[in-house]
C-alpha cells in the first residue's frame, strides 16, 4: 500500500491540532535499501516501519508509523495484527523509558490514515435476520420427543451445507497449523476451556483436563501432517447460530477463527450437540436424536467421502465437548457431564471416530 505525504500532512495535523508540513519518509529496520543482513543476528521482523520527518511549531521532529505484516506467528489475521497494534498503544506509555505511542489508527486502501485514538470498545454492525434459532428444533425433541419429517430434512440440509462450503479448499500450510494451534492452546479452545473450570469442580479436576490437554498437543501433531485438509468454514457451526426460516432455508450468524479450518471444526459442532441434546433427554444417544444424528451424518459424508475426517476429529469433539459440559456455558444434570467426559476419553483413544458406535464410547 502507498502511503502519501499529502495524507500524513493531513492526519498529523488533525492529530496535533496545528498545521504540519512532510519533510521525509524514510523506510526503517533491516529491508532499508541498499542495506547487508550478513553478520546481523536478527533477520525477521514483524512488520515494515516508516520514518515520517515533518516540521511543525517551527521545528523538525519526527515519529514513527509501523505496520504489521501478515505472517504465520499468530498474524495471520488482520484481526490479529489490530489486536497487537491496539495492545501496544495501550502499554507503550506506562513503560518508564518506553518510546511512546502518539496515536493507533487504520489506513484506508489509498492509504489514508485515520485515528481511532478516541475509541474504547469495538463494535460490529450487521443486518437482522428473521428466524427461529434451530436450538428451538432440539429443545422441543429433548422435551416431547416428537420427531417430525421436517427435522431430519433440516438435518440434512445442514450437512449438505456444510459439505458445499468445506468443497473450498486452500493451500496454506502454515495456515492449517495456526487454526490447529488456535484449536488446542487458544483462549476460546481447548486449553482456554480446560481453564474455565472451576478449580475445585469434582467431575472434571485439573489432574483430569491435564491429562485431556496432554494428549490434544500429541493430536495437534498428528493434524499438523495434514495441511490438505484446510477448508472453508463457519468455525463455530451451532444450533444458536442457525437461524431456520420457512422448511429448510435458514440463515447464520457469528462466524468465527478466521473463516479457514478443518472441516471436522463444524462437523464436530453441530453434531456434538445432537448427542448432547439426547443425553439431557434419555442419557444416551436414542430416538428422536439418534434419526438427525444419522441424517446429519449420512449426507455429510455421502456428500464429500471425507472418511479421512472420522481420524481427525477426536480433538474438535474434545473441544466442543468441553464446552457443552461446562458448568460455567450449560446448566444440565451431572450425569450428563459425566457421559461427555466418558466420551472425550473414547474418542481421543479411537484411531477412527464411528458414529454408529456413539453410545460405546458413551458407556459407565
Amino acid at each position: 500500500m502507498h502511503i502519501h505525504a499529502a495524507h500524513l500532512e493531513a492526519y498529523l495535523s488533525a492529530l496535533l491540532g496545528r498545521p504540519v508540513t512532510v519533510l521525509a519518509l524514510e523506510p526503517l529496520g533491516d529491508s532499508v535499501p541498499g542495506s547487508d543482513d550478513q553478520g546481523r543476528t536478527k533477520v525477521y521482523g514483524y512488520g515494515q516501519p516508516l520514518l515520517i520527518r515533518y516540521h511543525v511549531d517551527g521545528a523538525d521532529r519526527g515519529a514513527v508509523l509501523r505496520t504489521m505484516a501478515p505472517g504465520p506467528f499468530g498474524h495471520e489475521w488482520r484481526a490479529d495484527r489490530a489486536a497487537a497494534l491496539l495492545q501496544s498503544y495501550d502499554t507503550f506509555n506506562v513503560l518508564p523509558r518506553h518510546v511512546r505511542a502518539l496515536d493507533v489508527g487504520v489506513l484506508r486502501a489509498d492509504g489514508h490514515p485515520l485515528s481511532l485514538e478516541a475509541a474504547a470498545e469495538f463494535f460490529l454492525l450487521t443486518d437482522y435476520a428473521e428466524g427461529a434459532l434451530y436450538a428451538d428444533d432440539l429443545e422441543r425433541l429433548r422435551d416431547t420427543g416428537k420427531l417430525i419429517e421436517l427435522d431430519i430434512r433440516r438435518a440434512a440440509a445442514l450437512a449438505r451445507y456444510l459439505a458445499t462450503i468445506h468443497a473450498v479448499r486452500h493451500d496454506d500450510p502454515a495456515l492449517y497449523r495456526r487454526s490447529v494451534r488456535d484449536l488446542v492452546g487458544g483462549g476460546e479452545g481447548i486449553m482456554g476451556l480446560a481453564d474455565s473450570y472451576p478449580p475445585d469442580f469434582a467431575l472434571a479436576d485439573a489432574a483430569w483436563l491435564e491429562q485431556v490437554e496432554q494428549v490434544c498437543v500429541r493430536w495437534r501433531w498428528r493434524l499438523n501432517a495434514q495441511p490438505t485438509r484446510l477448508a472453508q468454514i463457519h468455525g463455530d457451526f451451532h444450533p444458536y447460530n442457525v437461524l431456520f426460516g420457512a422448511n429448510t432455508s435458514f440463515r447464520l450468524l457469528d462466524r468465527s477463527r478466521g473463516g479457514w479450518g478443518d472441516p471436522a471444526d463444524d462437523v464436530s459442532c453441530m453434531a456434538i450437540n445432537y448427542l448432547f441434546f439426547s443425553l439431557q433427554r434419555a442419557g444416551t444417544l436414542d430416538p428422536p436424536f439418534d434419526a438427525l444424528w444419522d441424517a446429519f451424518w449420512r449426507t455429510y459424508l455421502d456428500q464429500t467421502g471425507d472418511r479421512a475426517l472420522l481420524r481427525v476429529i477426536a480433538p474438535f469433539f474434545v473441544w466442543r465437548a468441553l464446552v457443552v459440559a461446562s458448568p460455567r456455558w450449560y446448566h444440565v444434570a451431572d450425569t450428563v457431564r459425566m457421559a461427555l467426559f466418558r466420551f472425550i476419553e473414547r474418542v481421543l483413544k479411537a484411531p477412527e471416530f464411528d458414529p454408529a458406535d456413539v453410545n460405546v464410547y458413551l458407556r459407565p
